[in-house]
Protein backbone atom coordinates (compact mmCIF):
# COMPACT_ATOMS: atom_id res chain seq x y z
CA UNK A 1 0.00 0.00 0.00
CA UNK A 2 1.20 3.53 -0.74
CA UNK A 3 2.83 5.15 2.31
CA UNK A 4 0.98 8.45 1.87
CA UNK A 5 -2.36 6.64 1.71
CA UNK A 6 -1.55 4.78 4.94
CA UNK A 7 -0.63 8.09 6.58
CA UNK A 8 -3.90 9.67 5.48
CA UNK A 9 -6.10 6.77 6.64
CA UNK A 10 -4.06 6.42 9.86
CA UNK A 11 -3.15 2.80 9.32
CA UNK A 12 0.55 3.74 9.17
CA UNK A 13 2.65 2.42 12.05
CA UNK A 14 5.23 4.91 13.34
CA UNK A 15 8.57 3.90 14.83
CA UNK A 16 10.64 6.19 17.04
CA UNK A 17 14.23 5.31 17.90
CA UNK A 18 15.37 7.14 21.04
CA UNK A 19 12.80 7.95 23.73
CA UNK A 20 14.51 10.91 25.34
CA UNK A 21 13.74 14.63 25.44
CA UNK A 22 12.97 14.63 21.70
CA UNK A 23 11.65 11.14 21.05
CA UNK A 24 9.11 10.74 23.84
CA UNK A 25 7.30 14.06 23.24
CA UNK A 26 7.20 13.16 19.54
CA UNK A 27 5.78 9.72 20.38
CA UNK A 28 2.98 11.38 22.35
CA UNK A 29 2.32 13.92 19.59
CA UNK A 30 2.03 11.11 17.01
CA UNK A 31 -0.11 8.80 19.14
CA UNK A 32 -2.37 11.73 20.04
CA UNK A 33 -3.35 11.82 16.36
CA UNK A 34 -4.41 8.17 16.45
CA UNK A 35 -1.32 6.42 15.07
CA UNK A 36 0.24 3.33 16.62
CA UNK A 37 3.75 4.17 17.86
CA UNK A 38 6.55 1.65 18.41
CA UNK A 39 9.39 3.11 20.46
CA UNK A 40 12.92 1.75 20.72
CA UNK A 41 15.52 2.72 23.30
CA UNK A 42 18.71 1.19 24.70
CA UNK A 43 17.65 2.13 28.24
CA UNK A 44 15.81 -0.55 30.22
CA UNK A 45 14.49 2.20 32.48
CA UNK A 46 13.04 4.18 29.57
CA UNK A 47 11.42 1.14 27.96
CA UNK A 48 9.98 -0.15 31.23
CA UNK A 49 8.70 3.28 32.20
CA UNK A 50 6.97 3.85 28.85
CA UNK A 51 5.29 0.45 28.91
CA UNK A 52 3.98 1.23 32.40
CA UNK A 53 2.78 4.63 31.23
CA UNK A 54 5.18 6.34 33.61
CA UNK A 55 6.55 9.66 32.36
CA UNK A 56 10.13 10.86 32.88
CA UNK A 57 10.20 13.90 30.57
CA UNK A 58 9.18 17.37 31.75
CA UNK A 59 7.27 18.39 28.63
CA UNK A 60 5.11 15.25 28.51
CA UNK A 61 1.79 15.15 30.35
CA UNK A 62 1.79 12.20 32.76
CA UNK A 63 -1.90 11.41 32.39
CA UNK A 64 -1.84 11.67 28.59
CA UNK A 65 1.11 9.27 28.28
CA UNK A 66 -0.58 6.74 30.56
CA UNK A 67 -3.83 7.00 28.60
CA UNK A 68 -2.11 6.51 25.23
CA UNK A 69 -0.18 3.47 26.52
CA UNK A 70 -3.35 1.93 27.99
CA UNK A 71 -5.09 2.41 24.63
CA UNK A 72 -2.28 0.46 22.95
CA UNK A 73 -1.12 3.44 20.90
CA UNK A 74 2.37 3.58 22.43
CA UNK A 75 4.67 0.69 23.32
CA UNK A 76 8.43 0.42 23.71
CA UNK A 77 11.14 -2.18 23.23
CA UNK A 78 14.90 -2.55 23.43
CA UNK A 79 14.77 -4.67 20.29
CA UNK A 80 14.52 -3.18 16.79
CA UNK A 81 12.58 -6.23 15.54
CA UNK A 82 9.08 -4.71 16.02
CA UNK A 83 10.04 -1.94 13.57
CA UNK A 84 9.64 -4.41 10.69
CA UNK A 85 5.99 -3.32 10.63
CA UNK A 86 6.75 0.43 10.73
CA UNK A 87 5.87 2.64 7.76
CA UNK A 88 7.64 5.72 9.11
CA UNK A 89 10.63 5.68 11.47
CA UNK A 90 12.08 8.73 13.20
CA UNK A 91 15.53 8.54 14.78
CA UNK A 92 16.28 10.85 17.69
CA UNK A 93 19.44 9.44 19.25
CA UNK A 94 22.20 11.44 20.98
CA UNK A 95 24.97 13.13 18.98
CA UNK A 96 27.44 14.15 21.70
CA UNK A 97 30.91 15.63 21.37
CA UNK A 98 34.02 13.80 22.52
CA UNK A 99 36.72 15.35 24.69
CA UNK A 100 38.30 16.86 21.57
CA UNK A 101 35.03 18.64 20.66
CA UNK A 102 34.48 16.30 17.73
CA UNK A 103 31.06 14.77 16.93
CA UNK A 104 30.45 11.23 18.12
CA UNK A 105 28.29 9.76 15.35
CA UNK A 106 28.33 6.23 16.71
CA UNK A 107 24.74 6.40 17.99
CA UNK A 108 23.44 7.47 14.57
CA UNK A 109 25.55 4.84 12.81
CA UNK A 110 24.60 2.01 15.17
CA UNK A 111 20.90 2.83 15.15
CA UNK A 112 20.85 3.10 11.35
CA UNK A 113 22.63 -0.24 10.96
CA UNK A 114 20.11 -1.85 13.33
CA UNK A 115 17.25 -0.30 11.36
CA UNK A 116 18.67 -1.45 8.03
CA UNK A 117 18.65 -5.03 9.31
CA UNK A 118 14.90 -5.09 10.03
CA UNK A 119 13.22 -2.32 8.01
CA UNK A 120 10.72 -3.21 5.29
CA UNK A 121 10.51 -1.80 1.77
CA UNK A 122 8.72 1.52 1.18
CA UNK A 123 9.48 2.83 4.66
CA UNK A 124 10.21 6.51 5.33
CA UNK A 125 13.22 7.00 7.62
CA UNK A 126 13.74 10.47 9.10
CA UNK A 127 16.81 11.45 11.10
CA UNK A 128 15.95 14.11 13.71
CA UNK A 129 19.18 14.07 15.73
CA UNK A 130 21.07 17.37 15.54
CA UNK A 131 24.30 16.75 13.68
CA UNK A 132 26.75 18.09 11.12
CA UNK A 133 25.74 18.72 7.48
CA UNK A 134 26.23 15.54 5.48
CA UNK A 135 25.31 13.00 8.17
CA UNK A 136 22.16 11.76 6.45
CA UNK A 137 23.88 11.28 3.09
CA UNK A 138 27.16 9.94 4.51
CA UNK A 139 25.90 7.61 7.26
CA UNK A 140 22.19 6.86 6.93
CA UNK A 141 21.93 6.37 3.16
CA UNK A 142 24.96 4.03 2.68
CA UNK A 143 23.76 1.76 5.48
CA UNK A 144 20.41 1.31 3.75
CA UNK A 145 21.92 0.97 0.29
CA UNK A 146 24.13 -1.89 1.52
CA UNK A 147 20.90 -3.81 2.12
CA UNK A 148 19.88 -3.29 -1.51
CA UNK A 149 17.38 -0.48 -1.03
CA UNK A 150 17.13 2.23 -3.69
CA UNK A 151 16.58 5.60 -2.05
CA UNK A 152 13.59 7.40 -3.50
CA UNK A 153 12.15 4.21 -5.02
CA UNK A 154 11.72 1.49 -2.39
CA UNK A 155 13.15 3.37 0.61
CA UNK A 156 12.66 7.02 1.55
CA UNK A 157 15.09 9.09 3.61
CA UNK A 158 14.98 12.64 5.01
CA UNK A 159 16.41 14.83 7.72
CA UNK A 160 14.21 17.01 9.90
CA UNK A 161 15.81 18.92 12.78
CA UNK A 162 14.12 18.61 16.14
CA UNK A 163 12.86 21.84 17.64
CA UNK A 164 12.29 21.36 21.34
CA UNK A 165 12.35 24.17 23.89
CA UNK A 166 11.86 22.57 27.32
CA UNK A 167 9.67 24.59 29.63
CA UNK A 168 8.27 26.81 26.87
CA UNK A 169 4.55 27.29 27.67
CA UNK A 170 3.67 28.48 24.17
CA UNK A 171 5.54 26.16 21.81
CA UNK A 172 5.70 22.36 21.96
CA UNK A 173 6.61 19.61 19.52
CA UNK A 174 3.06 19.67 18.17
CA UNK A 175 2.77 23.37 17.25
CA UNK A 176 6.29 24.36 16.20
CA UNK A 177 7.06 24.91 12.51
CA UNK A 178 8.88 21.93 11.00
CA UNK A 179 11.67 21.90 8.40
CA UNK A 180 12.40 18.75 6.41
CA UNK A 181 14.87 17.95 3.65
CA UNK A 182 14.49 14.72 1.70
CA UNK A 183 17.01 12.85 -0.44
CA UNK A 184 14.59 13.05 -3.37
CA UNK A 185 11.38 14.86 -4.29
CA UNK A 186 9.42 11.72 -3.41
CA UNK A 187 11.11 11.59 0.00
CA UNK A 188 10.03 15.19 0.59
CA UNK A 189 6.49 14.50 -0.55
CA UNK A 190 6.04 11.62 1.90
CA UNK A 191 7.79 13.47 4.72
CA UNK A 192 5.58 16.51 4.32
CA UNK A 193 2.43 14.37 4.26
CA UNK A 194 3.54 12.67 7.47
CA UNK A 195 4.38 15.81 9.42
CA UNK A 196 1.22 17.56 8.22
CA UNK A 197 -0.77 14.64 9.62
CA UNK A 198 0.81 14.71 13.09
CA UNK A 199 1.69 18.37 13.72
CA UNK A 200 -0.45 21.48 14.07
CA UNK A 201 2.12 23.73 12.40
CA UNK A 202 3.40 24.65 8.94
CA UNK A 203 5.80 22.19 7.27
CA UNK A 204 8.66 23.72 5.26
CA UNK A 205 10.46 21.47 2.77
CA UNK A 206 13.97 22.21 1.56
CA UNK A 207 15.78 20.66 -1.38
CA UNK A 208 18.37 18.49 0.41
CA UNK A 209 19.07 16.95 3.82
CA UNK A 210 22.24 19.07 4.03
CA UNK A 211 20.19 22.29 3.97
CA UNK A 212 17.98 21.02 6.80
CA UNK A 213 21.05 19.87 8.76
CA UNK A 214 22.79 23.21 8.28
CA UNK A 215 19.61 25.12 9.10
CA UNK A 216 19.52 23.57 12.57
CA UNK A 217 23.19 24.31 13.20
CA UNK A 218 22.67 27.87 11.98
CA UNK A 219 19.75 28.40 14.40
CA UNK A 220 21.81 27.51 17.43
CA UNK A 221 25.07 29.06 16.23
CA UNK A 222 23.15 32.32 15.77
CA UNK A 223 22.07 32.13 19.40
CA UNK A 224 25.52 31.10 20.61
CA UNK A 225 27.23 34.04 18.91
CA UNK A 226 24.69 36.60 20.09
CA UNK A 227 24.88 35.32 23.67
CA UNK A 228 28.66 35.66 23.43
CA UNK A 229 28.21 39.28 22.35
CA UNK A 230 25.96 39.92 25.35
CA UNK A 231 28.52 38.28 27.64
CA UNK A 232 31.42 40.28 26.25
CA UNK A 233 29.44 43.52 26.52
CA UNK A 234 28.64 42.61 30.13
CA UNK A 235 32.32 42.27 31.00
CA UNK A 236 33.03 45.66 29.42
CA UNK A 237 30.01 47.31 31.05
CA UNK A 238 31.09 46.09 34.49
CA UNK A 239 34.44 47.82 34.06
CA UNK A 240 32.71 50.97 32.86
CA UNK A 241 30.15 50.97 35.66
CA UNK A 242 27.23 50.50 33.27
CA UNK A 243 24.23 48.23 33.92
CA UNK A 244 24.16 45.89 30.91
CA UNK A 245 20.68 44.60 31.73
CA UNK A 246 19.34 48.14 31.48
CA UNK A 247 21.24 48.60 28.22
CA UNK A 248 19.46 45.54 26.77
CA UNK A 249 16.06 46.72 27.99
CA UNK A 250 16.66 50.07 26.30
CA UNK A 251 17.90 48.49 23.06
CA UNK A 252 14.92 46.19 22.69
CA UNK A 253 12.56 49.17 22.56
CA UNK A 254 13.65 49.46 18.93
CA UNK A 255 10.87 47.81 16.90
CA UNK A 256 13.17 46.54 14.15
CA UNK A 257 16.75 45.38 13.62
CA UNK A 258 17.39 44.23 17.20
CA UNK A 259 16.77 40.95 19.01
CA UNK A 260 17.44 40.73 22.74
CA UNK A 261 19.98 38.18 23.98
CA UNK A 262 21.08 38.07 27.58
CA UNK A 263 24.35 37.42 29.43
CA UNK A 264 24.73 34.62 31.91
CA UNK A 265 27.11 32.29 33.76
CA UNK A 266 27.65 30.12 30.69
CA UNK A 267 25.80 28.24 27.97
CA UNK A 268 23.70 25.24 29.00
CA UNK A 269 21.45 22.57 27.53
CA UNK A 270 21.87 19.90 24.91
CA UNK A 271 21.96 22.20 21.84
CA UNK A 272 23.67 25.59 22.03
CA UNK A 273 26.88 24.44 23.76
CA UNK A 274 27.33 21.56 21.30
CA UNK A 275 25.87 22.35 17.89
CA UNK A 276 28.36 25.02 16.73
CA UNK A 277 31.20 22.55 17.24
CA UNK A 278 29.62 20.13 14.76
CA UNK A 279 30.09 22.86 12.17
CA UNK A 280 33.63 23.86 13.17
CA UNK A 281 34.61 20.19 12.93
CA UNK A 282 33.01 19.71 9.51
CA UNK A 283 34.51 22.97 8.22
CA UNK A 284 38.02 21.54 8.58
CA UNK A 285 37.16 19.05 5.85
CA UNK A 286 36.81 22.06 3.56
CA UNK A 287 39.99 23.74 4.87
CA UNK A 288 37.97 26.53 6.46
CA UNK A 289 38.48 27.91 9.96
CA UNK A 290 35.25 29.17 11.57
CA UNK A 291 36.85 32.00 13.53
CA UNK A 292 33.73 33.82 14.73
CA UNK A 293 32.08 30.63 15.98
CA UNK A 294 35.18 29.54 17.87
CA UNK A 295 35.70 32.96 19.45
CA UNK A 296 32.06 32.95 20.61
CA UNK A 297 32.65 29.55 22.16
CA UNK A 298 35.72 30.82 23.99
CA UNK A 299 33.81 33.78 25.42
CA UNK A 300 30.86 31.69 26.58
CA UNK A 301 33.09 28.98 28.03
CA UNK A 302 35.00 31.59 30.06
CA UNK A 303 31.89 32.92 31.82
CA UNK A 304 31.91 30.50 34.81
CA UNK A 305 35.42 31.70 35.66
CA UNK A 306 34.29 35.32 35.24
CA UNK A 307 31.38 34.67 37.62
CA UNK A 308 33.80 33.44 40.29
CA UNK A 309 36.00 36.50 39.76
CA UNK A 310 32.97 38.70 40.38
CA UNK A 311 32.14 36.67 43.50
CA UNK A 312 35.68 37.16 44.79
CA UNK A 313 35.34 40.95 44.42
CA UNK A 314 32.06 40.98 46.37
CA UNK A 315 33.53 38.92 49.20
CA UNK A 316 36.71 40.98 49.30
CA UNK A 317 34.60 44.06 49.99
CA UNK A 318 33.35 42.23 53.09
CA UNK A 319 36.92 41.44 54.09
CA UNK A 320 36.53 37.75 53.23
CA UNK A 321 38.57 35.53 50.98
CA UNK A 322 36.48 33.18 48.88
CA UNK A 323 38.23 30.13 50.31
CA UNK A 324 36.91 31.10 53.75
CA UNK A 325 33.40 31.89 52.53
CA UNK A 326 30.21 29.86 52.59
CA UNK A 327 28.25 30.16 49.35
CA UNK A 328 24.66 29.21 48.48
CA UNK A 329 24.13 28.40 44.80
CA UNK A 330 20.53 28.83 43.63
CA UNK A 331 19.58 26.86 40.54
CA UNK A 332 21.35 23.96 38.84
CA UNK A 333 19.06 23.37 35.83
CA UNK A 334 20.38 24.82 32.56
CA UNK A 335 17.38 27.16 32.22
CA UNK A 336 14.63 28.37 34.49
CA UNK A 337 11.55 26.37 35.42
CA UNK A 338 12.74 23.00 34.07
CA UNK A 339 14.31 19.91 35.66
CA UNK A 340 17.10 19.38 33.13
CA UNK A 341 20.68 19.97 34.38
CA UNK A 342 22.42 18.73 31.20
CA UNK A 343 25.38 20.92 30.23
CA UNK A 344 24.29 23.44 32.84
CA UNK A 345 26.63 26.33 33.54
CA UNK A 346 26.48 25.32 37.19
CA UNK A 347 28.77 22.38 36.46
CA UNK A 348 31.66 24.66 35.61
CA UNK A 349 30.77 27.10 38.40
CA UNK A 350 30.93 24.22 40.90
CA UNK A 351 34.23 23.10 39.46
CA UNK A 352 35.64 26.61 39.96
CA UNK A 353 34.34 26.72 43.54
CA UNK A 354 35.88 23.36 44.39
CA UNK A 355 39.21 24.37 42.88
CA UNK A 356 39.25 27.25 45.38
CA UNK A 357 38.15 24.98 48.29
CA UNK A 358 34.95 26.96 48.76
CA UNK A 359 32.24 25.58 51.02
CA UNK A 360 28.93 25.68 49.16
CA UNK A 361 25.41 24.28 49.15
CA UNK A 362 23.12 23.79 46.18
CA UNK A 363 19.41 24.40 45.84
CA UNK A 364 17.07 23.75 42.95
CA UNK A 365 13.34 23.10 43.43
CA UNK A 366 13.26 21.10 40.17
CA UNK A 367 16.45 19.04 40.49
CA UNK A 368 17.10 16.82 43.52
CA UNK A 369 20.27 15.13 42.28
CA UNK A 370 22.58 15.47 39.30
CA UNK A 371 25.88 14.28 37.93
CA UNK A 372 28.58 16.81 37.06
CA UNK A 373 30.28 15.71 33.87
CA UNK A 374 33.22 18.06 34.40
CA UNK A 375 34.45 16.49 37.62
CA UNK A 376 32.53 13.20 37.50
CA UNK A 377 30.84 13.81 40.84
CA UNK A 378 27.28 13.42 42.05
CA UNK A 379 25.54 16.22 43.92
CA UNK A 380 22.36 16.55 45.96
CA UNK A 381 20.45 19.81 46.28
CA UNK A 382 18.94 20.98 49.55
CA UNK A 383 15.40 22.42 49.91
CA UNK A 384 15.40 26.09 50.88
CA UNK A 385 13.27 25.45 53.95
CA UNK A 386 16.09 23.31 55.37
CA UNK A 387 18.67 26.07 54.93
CA UNK A 388 19.53 29.03 57.12
CA UNK A 389 20.04 31.51 54.30
CA UNK A 390 21.38 34.20 56.62
CA UNK A 391 24.31 31.94 57.51
CA UNK A 392 25.84 32.30 54.02
CA UNK A 393 28.41 34.88 52.98
CA UNK A 394 27.19 34.98 49.38
CA UNK A 395 24.16 33.87 47.39
CA UNK A 396 24.93 33.02 43.78
CA UNK A 397 21.90 32.93 41.48
CA UNK A 398 22.83 30.69 38.55
CA UNK A 399 19.32 29.75 37.39
CA UNK A 400 16.51 32.22 38.01
CA UNK A 401 13.53 29.94 38.61
CA UNK A 402 10.20 31.77 38.72
CA UNK A 403 9.19 30.08 41.97
CA UNK A 404 11.95 31.72 44.01
CA UNK A 405 10.75 34.45 46.37
CA UNK A 406 13.45 36.91 45.39
CA UNK A 407 12.24 39.68 47.69
CA UNK A 408 12.53 37.39 50.71
CA UNK A 409 15.98 36.25 49.59
CA UNK A 410 17.10 39.85 49.19
CA UNK A 411 15.63 40.75 52.58
CA UNK A 412 18.09 38.38 54.31
CA UNK A 413 20.75 41.00 53.66
CA UNK A 414 23.21 38.40 52.37
CA UNK A 415 25.24 39.71 49.39
CA UNK A 416 23.81 38.37 46.11
CA UNK A 417 25.51 37.87 42.77
CA UNK A 418 22.63 37.59 40.32
CA UNK A 419 23.84 36.16 37.00
CA UNK A 420 20.34 35.99 35.45
CA UNK A 421 18.64 39.23 36.57
CA UNK A 422 16.16 37.21 38.59
CA UNK A 423 15.95 40.09 41.09
CA UNK A 424 14.84 42.52 38.38
CA UNK A 425 12.77 45.33 39.83
CA UNK A 426 14.13 44.92 43.35
CA UNK A 427 16.32 47.76 44.62
CA UNK A 428 18.77 46.78 47.32
CA UNK A 429 22.42 47.43 48.16
CA UNK A 430 23.18 43.71 48.58
CA UNK A 431 22.38 42.87 44.90
CA UNK A 432 25.13 42.74 42.31
CA UNK A 433 24.13 41.95 38.74
CA UNK A 434 26.49 40.04 36.49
Amino acid sequence: MDVIKKIHDKTAVIGIVGLGYVGLPMAVAVARKGYKVLGVDVSDHAVTSVNKGENYIGDVDDAELKDLVEKGLISASISYDPLVEADVIMTAVPTPLDKYQQPNSSYVRDSTDSLAAVVSKYTLIILESTTYPGTTREIVVPSLEKKGFVIGEDMFVAFSPERVDPGNPDYSTANTDKVVGGMTAKCNEISKAFYEAILDAPIHTVSTPEIAEMEKIYENTFRNINIALANEMTILCERMGINMWEVIDAAKTKPYGFMAFYPGPGIGGHCIPLDPFYLTWKAREYTYHTKLIEIAGEINNSMPEYVIQRAIKILNKKGLSISKAKVLVLGVAYKKDIADPRESAVERVIQELETLDVKFDLNDPFVAKFHNEFNDKHYTTIPLEKLDIKSYDLILIVTAHSCYDYQSIVNTGVPILDTRNGTKGIKADNITLL
